[in-house]
């Protein structure tokens, strides 16, 4: 599955995981995205993976 917001294109980040000792190792974060059925412009229904930001602000109408 591509973590990456059809609506925003939020994707994955990364950065370091910092211990207690303060040794760094690589980690990444993924955007919370969900699989929906969205309404297309054209009147259609398409799945797409959208972000729980981008649902919560009904910047698309789900089918």
């Amino acid at each position: 599955m591509s973590r990456v917001c059809s609506v925003c294109g939020k994707g994955s980040m990364s950065g370091n995981m910092v211990s207690h000792s303060h040794r760094k190792t690589r980690r990444s974060w993924t955007p919370n995205v969900q699989k929906v059925k969205v309404k297309t412009a054209t009147g259609g229904v398409k799945e797409a993976y959208v972000c729980t930001r981008c649902l919560r602000a009904k910047k698309v109408e789900r089918a």
